[in-house]
């Protein structure tokens, strides 16, 4: 099956009240994860691509391993770049192969940022790939991009319900008290902000900053209208720990295969825990 646009799965999402998880994909071992959890639990899902990702793995081999993952999986996979910065990279990435891209226009003023997503999306449209925005600023780490607590705005409603209106995107990232990266604490999500804005707009609500959420929030979040969640940390955190603890026991170990394949399926884990919880399971 060759890569899709989001819309493939975000209709039946939202009419059936359950999210779409957008997982990382940072190398060949959290793509080899995440579609194999998809497989197991015949889930449908986003290969989740940052701009700093794209500069380490290289476009070309990026698309290639995503689109090799459709192919053996026969499952409905969107290759999304995420946080994109312009134009002309949503372009870059479309003309590579891309299924489905990010403006995240959240640090322009909002009459800018609607204009720029417009334009987004006007050629996306065209070339049948599907877009998201972004409306609000979410707090934490993500690449090389820092938001401080206090730098974080929440959406406000009214104006997500216009953003969507002015600029046709298909699915709408609004900032709710997320963050990026994991938590000190438990978040404080502002369920009636993603409630009012899901009610007013056919397209589902998209919760950056999923990793580390407590289960209970993320089934509230979905039942609030939630039909697209990141989750990226929980995946580095575990794949990182099985490398370490592989490390630790045997400092003879110099074969990557031998960390590295118990850093897989320590991810495979995390993604499966996720689809089940995100009620994508089934959902293919």
């Amino acid at each position: 099956m060759p890569l899709v646009s989001m819309n493939e799965f975000f209709p039946k999402a939202k009419a059936n009240k359950f999210a779409v998880g957008q997982f990382n994909m940072n190398n060949l071992e959290f793509a080899q994860a995440i579609v194999e959890a998809g497989i197991e639990l015949k889930s449908p899902f986003i290969f989740g691509v940052s701009e700093g990702a794209l500069k380490y793995m290289g476009i070309e081999f990026t698309v290639a391993i995503a689109e090799a993952a459709a192919k053996k999986s026969g499952l409905p996979i969107a290759l999304h770049l995420d946080h994109g910065s312009s134009f002309e990279v949503a372009m870059k990435c479309i003309r590579a192969g891309f299924s489905s891209v990010m403006f995240d226009g959240s640090h322009y003023d909002f009459e800018e940022n609607i204009r720029l997503t417009k334009e987004v999306v006007k050629a996306a449209h065209a070339m049948g790939v599907s877009v998201e925005g972004e409306l609000g600023t979410i707090g934490g780490v993500e690449d090389d991009i820092s938001v401080d607590a206090e730098n974080a705005n929440l959406a406000k409603p009214e104006e997500a319900i216009r953003f969507y209106e002015e600029t046709g995107v298909d699915c709408l990232a609004i900032a709710v008290g997320t963050a990026h990266g994991m938590y000190a604490g438990e978040p404080n999500i502002r369920f009636d902000i993603i409630q009012q804005v899901s009610r007013a707009i056919p397209v589902p609500v998209v919760l950056h900053g999923g990793s580390g959420v407590p289960d209970g929030m993320i089934i509230q979040a979905i039942a609030a209208g939630v039909g697209k969640i990141n989750v990226n940390t929980e995946n580095q955190v575990a794949c990182t720990e099985a490398i370490r603890q592989v490390l630790l026991k045997d400092s003879k170990v110099y074969d990557p295969r031998k960390y590295l394949t118990p850093a897989r399926k320590a991810m495979i884990d995390v993604v499966k825990s996720k689809m089940v919880l995100f009620g994508s399971s089934n959902q293919a």
